[in-house]
């Protein structure tokens, strides 16, 4: 037999109304919805909390937040049913509401590519992180990358923190655009001067990624608000590369174990983070309804 799958927390159920008002048109750019309808991938690495679409229209009302970006999970490799459920679900309630970043394997077809891109997909999501059923490994990406890129695809990235210096010469080849979720797993108690963080700001400077600055419980210290660790970093990244940065919640918080947040208390942090309503309006608004092309 293999190793247990284990059952990882729900989300918190009774979201606080943040203190901050978010900007008309505001995009959450990361959540996943989980339904027992849905056929978990053998493969996966984690069970996940039941968290329909319903449960997600209640937080994102609750929130302020008016559009949003499926993410594909690991743990349905790649049977993107679930997303892309969901965002036809919402988009047939309010046009343009939804877009979503799927997972594929490298036998896809360009007529389905079109297709999935007519629907709203607009990346591919590579995890290296938690693989569950994601079968691309990086030898694939210029090959994945040349096969998305008529789209105006990007590729999404999910690793370990301490895997950043070695991927740089992946990143590095990479022709198309890329955009890194969890402020890429660098933990914030190594600070800003640590060698993976200074390495994702080079990055950043480049021009040829985006960042999610999302998933502040899973690289600060306590896991808990205020979140005032990450902070630095936020600031940092948002310096290093004011016109590509987004924000999510990672809404409902999968592989967590021990405590998961209130999104209510990160969006207030986002609020703390960043003072500049104009900026704010940047993040929130207008660059990654350019990036998903709402």
């Amino acid at each position: 037999m293999g190793p247990e799958i284990k059952n990882c927390l729900p989300p918190v159920r009774d979201t606080r109304k943040p203190k901050l008002v978010l900007p008309p048109g505001s995009i959450d750019t990361h959540v996943h919805v989980f339904e027992r309808r849905y056929r978990l991938s053998p493969g996966r690495g984690y069970n996940p909390p039941e968290s329909t679409l319903t449960d997600l229209k209640k937080l994102h009302a609750t929130l302020g937040i008016d559009r949003v970006v499926f993410t594909q999970p690991s743990v349905y490799g790649t049977d993107n049913s679930a997303i892309l459920d969901g965002m036809a679900a919402l988009n047939a309630e309010t046009p343009n509401r939804a877009r979503c970043v799927i997972a594929i394997d490298m036998s896809i077809s360009e007529a389905e590519l079109a297709r999935l891109d007519a629907t709203g997909a607009r990346g591919v999501r590579l995890n290296t992180d938690n693989k569950g059923g994601m079968p691309i490994a990086l030898s694939d990406i210029a090959d994945l990358a040349s096969k998305i890129a008529p789209f105006g695809w990007h590729i999404e990235f999910l690793f370990p923190g301490k895997d950043i210096l070695d991927l740089l010469p992946v990143f590095d080849r990479l022709r198309i655009p890329m955009s890194i979720g969890h402020f890429a797993y660098q933990p914030a108690t190594a600070g800003v001067d640590a060698p993976g963080f200074k390495a994702l700001l080079d990055l950043m400077r480049r021009g040829n990624t985006w960042m999610k600055i999302s998933g502040a419980n899973r690289v600060s210290a306590t896991d808990l608000p205020p979140y005032d660790d990450v902070k630095p970093m936020a600031q940092a990244l948002v310096e290093a590369a004011p016109d590509r940065i987004m924000w999510g919640t990672d809404w409902p918080h999968p592989n967590k174990y021990v405590v998961n947040p209130n999104d209510g208390d990160l969006v207030d942090a986002f609020a703390d983070w960043i003072a500049d309503e104009t900026l704010r309006r940047r993040i929130m608004v207008e660059t990654p309804a350019k990036f998903y092309r709402f």
